[in-house]
């Protein structure tokens, strides 16, 4: 039960004589349709989760186009998928989150790019880079570079995004060199509108099928020893042919000047930024005109020598504008006017910084710097006033605190299954001492985060087992790896599981099986509980993982012999079985599943159903905790133990009492962790259980009328 994209979908339909209105990425899915595409694939991961979703959500009208649309279990499974374009003119686009997800796939594009593409092929990564991003700050980039691959970076404008893919896919199959498409968050999740086109079904897909397999060409493989004429190819066909095509068919634009005597380069994904921070200094207008010439590189390599050396020739000087580092086209550039003897003096990073988000301040910042400097006639007094009113504001703010504002990190959802289990690990350390704990990338990499501040480490994708293999030879204490079901199935059970039954390793692994990827979007996966399987719980409200046992009998045919399954939401008894798995005599691995329903899926699957109850005037049941106030001490070890966002803290009634009670407020889905905290730690009897009954009964109701007469008794004695 997914997010639906319903409307997404109709609006892949759209044909020639409509206008598309949406987001970005949703632009570029529609573009890979009017492509031809015949077959896609990826993993999913922000910000182009939504790509992969749409066409997995659009299978019935891409079955009528014949487009073969996979969800890979990860990013090197989705890169192999391109080898279907070495040998066959098929048009294959894949998809996923850079540069973790461009890490997973390296070595199959790596083998991709060594024979080079007959059919066009096109990687749309999500640039997951700067102020928003989520993981490691790298780029793309390097790849592009040392794997010989076309490296789009449009400029953030639908109509132009939706050309390059259908010019990178042309690109690809005129050089033989796969195509990567980076698109930065902003670009993915920008609104606006173009002219769509008739969807092309492809020349072969899975109803016009191929009639026999290539013919066998050795030189097709990534093979010693054609792979030293797949380097000479790079060299003297392919890149060469890259550069006629983007000459030609002018991919990458120039916005003249009106004065024309300096000159900026610009990534293409950064040209709006760069636009709005003209706009600031005075030196554009409301349609981005401006008197500096602008040179908008949407394909970053390979780079145009003869274009560089024309755009840079007469000016008095040009600002290289390359977000993040190292600074590939700067230096690229640098070397291309010193090889053409061409004097401009040509800027970049020592004006405007070498870390970091170009955001439109930090690029006018530089632009200032570079103004100045060459047209210092030019009033920039208003654009000067601006950015010292950003650095005034911040002075003012900060001496209006009497202190930092307090630190709120990321949490977990309301409700969520993992939350207990880090209450229990919490519990369980105070009893057995620390421990190290291998974590992973999830939903419960939160834990990392207060209050709960456990992970010594994050490796990547599914490799919290494999990443503890050097610690547990050498510490007294088991160390506890802990995954999701995700990462389980993406890297987990063949570089962390296999590996640790192979080596005989002593360790403990915990795994969250809440039945989706739930970090990237809570898509489905192998261990997703089917449609019959909801039908089939009696109890529409109950947790339904348990119904499908893929990851306990894919253990078990591993030889996993020491296993555990506890609900999540228990944590007492989870508290008692990682002790237990932490302390026992059995030496091998030990896997505790801790089983709990992503709690927004739970929502999204009863909500309608508790609606339909409702409407028929069927008795509903709602769960509701709250604390005692009379008996809550102000201790606040539940909110430390639990970190829950609705259990929070209140002013104490009782004017002779200072400290703050703890409260319950509204939002909390009655999932029952702090009450099972209060047990589980022994804390303060103050919970309460509450069901709140819609619809009752007669039964209920004159009961309820006795109880309400003895109340009213009890409180006029």
């Amino acid at each position: 039960m997914e997010v639906s994209f319903a409307r997404e979908v109709e609006a892949l339909r759209l044909g020639a004589g409509s206008t598309f209105h949406g987001e970005g990425i949703i632009a570029v899915t529609k573009a890979l349709l009017q492509s031809g595409v015949s077959y896609v694939g990826g993993y999913q991961g922000a910000p182009v989760s939504h790509l992969l979703d749409v066409m997995v959500q659009a299978r019935p009208y891409l079955d009528e186009l014949g487009v073969h649309v996979e969800a890979c279990s990860n990013e090197a499974s989705a890169a192999a998928m391109l080898g279907a374009s070495i040998h066959y003119p098929l048009r294959g686009a894949v998809t996923w989150k850079s540069i973790v997800g461009t890490n997973v796939a390296a070595d199959a594009l790596s083998n991709l790019s060594s024979p080079g593409v007959t059919g066009g092929v096109l990687v749309v990564v999500g640039e997951d880079y700067g102020e928003g991003a989520s993981v490691i700050q790298e780029r793309t980039h390097a790849y592009a570079l040392k794997s010989t691959m076309a490296l789009l970076d449009p400029r953030p404008e639908l109509a132009n995004m939706v050309r390059m893919v259908e010019e990178g896919f042309a690109l690809s199959e005129a050089s033989n060199l796969p195509a990567v498409m980076q698109l930065r968050i902003r670009a993915c999740h920008l609104r606006g509108h173009f002219a769509c086109k008739d969807n092309v079904a492809p020349r072969f897909s899975t109803r016009a099928r191929l009639s026999a397999p290539a013919p066998f060409e050795y030189v097709r493989l990534a093979h010693p020893p054609v792979i030293f004429i797949h380097e000479r190819l790079k060299v003297e066909q392919r890149l060469p042919a890259a550069r006629r095509f983007i000459a030609e068919h002018g991919l990458n634009e120039i916005f003249p000047g009106t004065r024309d005597e300096l000159g900026i380069i610009v990534q293409g994904g950064v040209y709006n930024s760069l636009v709005r921070a003209l706009q600031r200094l005075g030196l554009a207008d409301t349609f981005g005109t401006s008197p500096i010439s602008i040179l908008a590189l949407n394909v970053t390599f390979p780079l145009l020598p003869e274009q560089i050396a024309d755009f840079c020739r007469d000016k008095r000087a040009v600002l290289v504008l390359e977000e993040g580092q190292p600074e590939y086209i700067e230096q690229e550039i640098l070397a291309n006017l010193r090889r053409g003897q061409i004097a401009t003096p040509a800027h970049g990073k020592e004006m405007i910084g070498a870390i970091g988000e170009y955001s439109a301040e930090v690029i006018a910042t530089g632009l200032e710097r570079f103004v100045a400097r060459y047209l210092n006639h030019v009033d920039l007094t208003s654009g000067r006033a601006w950015l010292a009113s950003n650095i005034t504001r911040r002075k003012e703010v900060a001496q209006a605190l009497a202190k930092p504002l307090p630190v709120r990190p990321p949490t977990f959802c309301i409700g969520c299954p993992e939350r207990p289990v880090f209450s229990a690990l919490k519990l369980a350390q105070q009893e057995i001492g620390p421990v190290h704990v291998a974590a992973d990338i999830g939903c419960h990499a939160f834990a990392t985060f207060e209050p709960f501040s456990q992970g010594h480490s994050i490796l990547g994708y599914g490799m919290s087992l494999a990443s503890r293999a050097g610690v547990t030879p050498l510490m007294k204490q088991r160390t506890l790896s802990i995954m999701g079901d995700g990462g389980f199935w993406h890297n987990g059970l063949l570089s962390g599981v296999q590996s640790a039954l192979f080596n005989g390793d002593d360790a403990v692994l915990l795994i969250m099986k809440n039945g989706y990827t739930s970090a990237t979007g809570t898509q489905e996966i192998i261990s997703t509980p089917d449609e019959a399987a909801r039908e089939r719980a009696v109890d529409k409200r109950a947790s339904i993982v348990e119904q499908n046992q893929i990851i306990e009998n894919t253990l078990r045919g591993l030889g996993v012999q020491w296993m555990r399954t506890v609900h999540s939401y228990r944590v007492d008894a989870m508290r008692r079985t990682v002790r237990e798995a932490l302390t026992t005599d059995f030496s091998g691995l030990k896997v505790v599943i801790a089983e709990g329903e992503c709690q927004l899926e739970r929502q999204r699957r009863i909500k309608p159903w508790i609606a339909g109850l409702m409407k028929r005037g069927a008795r509903v049941v709602r769960v509701k905790y709250g604390v005692d106030e009379d008996v809550c001490t102000g201790d606040h070890a539940c909110i430390r133990l639990s970190g829950c966002p609705t259990l929070t803290v209140k002013d104490n009634p009782d004017p002779l009492r200072l400290d703050p009670v703890a409260t319950v407020i509204d939002g909390c889905v009655g999932c029952g962790l702090c009450g099972e905290n209060a047990h589980a730690a022994t804390l303060c009897p103050s919970f309460y259980r509450a069901e709140v009954v819609r619809n009752p009964s007669w039964r209920e109701r004159a009961l309820e009328t006795v109880r309400s007469g003895a109340r009213k008794l009890l409180l006029s004695a």
